[in-house]
């Protein structure tokens, strides 16, 4: 992160979190609280992720976006349900690779797996 920002960066304070989180609190607790501390430290993960890739998803999309003519995911929605884009294999890219970045963020296990 940029000035008037020092050190640590936020991703290094969720990753402080999710790590203190991981080693000191999950072995300690059981139950509902353990449950709940697994959701913490896998919704941390994913705001880690969308902090280090987001700008670069963003702007990969925007351009994509951009090819396809149209200005955001609304209305590649509404050209799709009418039918308005011709190129096939040019949407289906866009919407594979907006879907593969919303995995890597969300949970890049399921990336792993192919």
């Amino acid at each position: 992160m940029n000035a008037p920002h020092d050190v640590p960066s936020a991703a290094e304070l969720v990753a402080a979190v999710r790590d203190f989180l991981e080693t000191d609190v999950l072995p300690a607790v059981e139950g509902r609280v353990r449950y709940h501390t697994r959701v913490a430290i896998n919704v941390l993960g994913m705001v880690e992720r969308e902090i280090e890739l987001g700008p670069a998803q963003a702007a990969r999309h925007a351009e994509s976006l951009a090819a396809l003519g149209v200005a955001d995911d609304a209305e590649l929605a509404a050209a799709v349900r009418e039918g308005r884009l011709a190129d096939g294999e040019t949407l289906m890219a866009v919407l594979e690779q907006a879907v593969r970045a919303k995995l890597e963020v969300a949970n890049p296990g399921y990336l792993a797996r192919e």
